[in-house]
């Protein structure tokens, strides 16, 4: 039997996003769950992710209907294997289901078929400890949401084939993807190392009275973030230059913080039940805030910078 399908092994959202980037690539794409329910959903949910680039501009009506044409679901795990060229897991992030789902799979697919997943923080090393195989076992951490965001983590396990992440990070192009090959399986990956730093220094500046937690975030969106998507931190060193930049590390480094664990207001919020949205308070009222608004907006200004990143250069 032929092997032309993309076989995603979890159907939730980060499932249906990754479906929705693999059809549109022209791939038959597989979606495989567990649960009747989510299984049940996942085609609608794709479409869902489909319709969503048709409202911002980002494809056409006839492109998504060629795209949902080529996704399929399948209940049975042994079935939807049998013509995957490549599989990309993207269960719970629970260590021992994803170990259960690799030896499974390690044990029904050829040695070629590369074995991927979507976790966004543990070891690929440690979830392929149980396949006989590792050397075709890499992370390919999508973010969210994945039907919008370019990002995707390739990062290498300590026993994954180094070759596998050019192979794999070809085919991610071939998506649309922007990958990024992580060299070395450590917590964190690549984008979460920075994105915790972040959020490691903006919790102590509202901890120490320096600022609000409103004003962390004007500071961030309407500073730095806007150049990030075209200049990144290290083009900035270079456009600044080092002789520059390396006397400002001196001077600010050792006055942030350099915790090793999150900071104590994480515990007196949790606490005191403020765990964020789903409760209704974290460091900010969300009874004055609406969640939904500010979703829609984060996802209409990522599209306007897709838009203006893919511009050809003039």
């Amino acid at each position: 039997m032929e092997r032309n399908s993309v076989l995603i092994v979890g159907s939730g959202m980060m499932g249906c996003g990754i479906a929705c980037c693999s059809a549109l690539a022209g791939n038959r794409t597989v979606l495989y769950d567990a649960a009747p329910d989510a299984l049940s959903r996942a085609k609608a949910r794709t479409g869902e992710n489909l319709d969503e680039l048709v409202a911002q501009g980002l494809c056409t009506r006839q492109q998504v209907a060629d795209a949902l044409a080529l996704v399929e679901t399948d209940a049975d795990l042994e079935h939807a294997s049998e013509t995957a060229k490549v599989v990309i897991e993207a269960v719970f992030e629970k260590l021992e289901l994803k170990q259960d789902i690799f030896a499974r799979l390690d044990a029904l697919l050829p040695v070629e078929v590369p074995l991927l997943s979507n976790t966004s923080g543990l070891r690929i090393t440690d979830i392929a400890a149980r396949a006989q195989h590792p050397e075709r076992t890499l992370t390919t951490h999508f973010w969210l949401p994945a039907n919008l965001i370019p990002l995707v983590e390739v990062v290498i396990g300590d026993h994954s084939d180094p070759a596998l992440a050019q192979t794999v990070s070809a085919m991610l192009k071939d998506w649309g993807k922007a990958p990024v090959i992580v060299k070395r399986d450590l917590p964190g990956q690549l984008a979460n190392r920075i994105l915790q730093a972040v959020i490691r220094e903006a919790v102590n500046i509202v901890e120490m009275g320096l600022a609000s937690a409103e004003d962390v975030d004007t500071a961030v969106k309407m500073g730095m973030a806007l150049r990030f998507p075209v200049w990144g931190p290290l083009e900035h060193v270079d456009a600044v230059g080092l002789d520059i930049c390396g006397p400002v590390q001196d001077t600010v480094l050792p006055e942030i913080s350099a915790r090793q664990t999150a900071s104590p207001m994480f515990k007196e919020l949790m606490e005191t039940g403020n765990m964020g949205y789903k409760t209704g308070r974290g460091f900010y009222d969300w009874s004055q805030k609406d969640m939904d608004a500010l979703v829609k907006r984060r996802n209409d200004f990522i599209v306007h910078s897709l838009k203006k990143i893919r511009e050809p250069n003039k």
